[in-house]
């Protein structure tokens, strides 16, 4: 491809989620050193917790300060557990980017309809490290309307290309059966469904920037929209 390929991870994790570790400015400064152009904060909604305008208040004055070397996002992860999701108002998180939603298809999910949870949050929503064609599976949905619905409701699916110790060193399937299945890869680019990248990251050492640009390459030679942080902050 001609033009440079602009190399975004809307999913990584700081101490201000339970299972994270890193100071926000040292995995900024990972991100940096491994090429990445745009770089998602996204903790957990039950990690931060109370702390939410003082989370955000950190990612903003980060992205200031390093606004001439890498674009940062304020995200959150929401879990969907009922003794996870803590909102008691989507006005907590109007001051984020955008946010993940995860858990979305155990049976204990606070979530019914997904497009009137999406649109209930106020901000734009992504679907996190989830099968999305087995979720249609499980549910009776077919594939080409509810893609298309996605698209129309501006909710992406994150491919979630994470390998570390976090996840003890397993690759999403969904994300392997995804790459290699050109039904699948027509059915996402034709619906217009946009797909964003994530490394899911809790360790700074165990940052790999290359799974990253390999994904971000990829939906790039294939034509799928992807999500960028021009597109989310428009919204």
């Amino acid at each position: 491809m001609d033009k440079k390929i602009k190399i975004i991870d809307l999913h990584s994790h700081t101490y201000y989620s339970r299972c994270g570790r890193d100071n926000p400015r040292d995995l900024i400064e990972t991100a940096i050193k491994n090429g990445v152009d745009v770089l998602g904060i996204c903790d957990h909604n039950y990690g931060i917790a109370d702390r939410k305008r003082q989370y955000v208040q950190e990612v903003r004055a980060l992205a200031e300060e390093y606004q001439d070397k890498i674009r940062i996002l304020c995200g959150i992860e929401i879990a969907t557990y009922p003794n996870l999701y803590d909102l008691q108002s989507p006005d907590e998180i109007q001051d984020c980017d955008y946010c993940l939603l995860e858990h979305i298809a155990v049976p204990e999910t606070i979530v019914g309809d997904l497009f009137a949870f999406c649109a209930g949050l106020k901000i734009p929503c992504g679907i996190a490290h989830n099968d999305l064609f087995a979720y249609c599976d499980s549910r009776g949905f077919a594939y080409k309307e509810f893609f298309e619905k996605m698209a129309r409701a501006g909710i992406f699916w994150e491919m979630n290309v994470s390998f570390d110790s976090i996840h003890n060193y397993r690759e999403h399937q969904y994300v392997k059966n995804f790459i290699s299945d050109e039904e699948k890869i027509k059915l996402i680019k034709d619906a217009g469904v946009r797909v964003s990248v994530g490394f899911d990251s809790h360790r700074c050492e165990e940052y790999d920037g290359e799974r990253v640009r390999k994904m971000n390459t990829f939906l790039a030679e294939k034509g799928i929209k992807t999500v960028d942080d021009t597109w989310l902050l428009a919204k």
